[in-house]
């Protein structure tokens, strides 16, 4: 009789912090992949005044070329990635207060094959200017 008056959240408090924990670490997830948009956009100008200070010709690389479109691209997946971090946090804590919990693997999904993307474009990058 005791146990049917507390509260889900108090019952299930482990697994509630845990779910916490979890959407932070996404939350860490998205800002780093913020963060590495933002180097990844600033790159041609460090690939350039690098080059300057050796004084090597390198061909000209356009201020708003593939870096800067990619980190865009990068710091607006982080948010979005933020966003469904968010969004999921919110649906797995009411499935563990009503006991019906499901995995999803969306974001899971969503960062695989977003890292995987970006391994391919940034191998390619180097690769054409090297």
């Amino acid at each position: 009789m005791k146990q049917e008056k507390i509260h889900p959240r108090v019952r299930n408090r482990r697994v509630h912090l845990a779910n916490e924990r979890t959407f932070l670490s996404w939350i860490r997830t998205s800002i780093g992949i913020m963060a590495f948009g933002f180097v990844v956009e600033r790159f041609a100008l460090f690939v350039r005044q690098f080059s300057g200070f050796f004084g090597k010709e390198v061909p000209v690389i356009p201020h708003h070329g593939y870096s800067s479109f990619l980190g865009a691209f990068l710091i607006a997946l982080g948010a979005i990635m933020g966003f469904l971090a968010f969004i999921r946090y919110k649906r797995v804590e009411k499935q563990i207060d009503n006991g019906t919990y499901k995995p999803s693997i969306l974001l899971d999904m969503l960062l695989a094959i977003s890292v995987l993307a970006i391994a391919i474009f940034l191998i390619i990058y180097m690769l054409y200017y090297i």
